[in-house]
């Protein structure tokens, strides 16, 4: 196909901030994991499907197959919530405690009003 680019499961954006490998990146609407390290300026690579451990707010309740969501300012994930950013679902529950979830992630992170 002529105007095929990419699958996009992997997506180059310009890092906003200084970034780890493995560090839950979102860019604009698009959430991932990045693949690796990256300084404030230059371009990284993340993933935007398949499953991550990624942390978690370590209260938080999480059950096998909840929504979750991005919190941008703590860099964790949460259940669902105003001005968070929804970005996959709980693959496995991960209860109060618990500082990681694994998240099958959905390609996007549109903020909840």
């Amino acid at each position: 196909m002529k105007t095929f680019i990419q699958e996009g499961n992997i997506i180059t954006v310009t890092a906003a901030a200084n970034i780890a490998s493995g560090d839950g990146v979102l860019a604009g609407s698009i959430f991932g994991v990045a693949a690796a390290d990256a300084v404030t300026g230059e371009e990284a690579e993340i993933a935007t499907v398949g499953v991550y451990e990624l942390p978690k707010l370590s209260t938080a309740v999480i059950a096998q197959g909840d929504r979750v969501a991005w919190d941008a300012t703590a860099k964790q994930i949460k259940p669902p919530a105003v001005g968070l950013y929804p970005v996959g679902i709980a693959t496995e529950a991960a209860g109060n405690g618990t500082a990681t979830v694994k998240v099958r992630l959905d390609g996007i992170a549109t903020q909840a009003a």
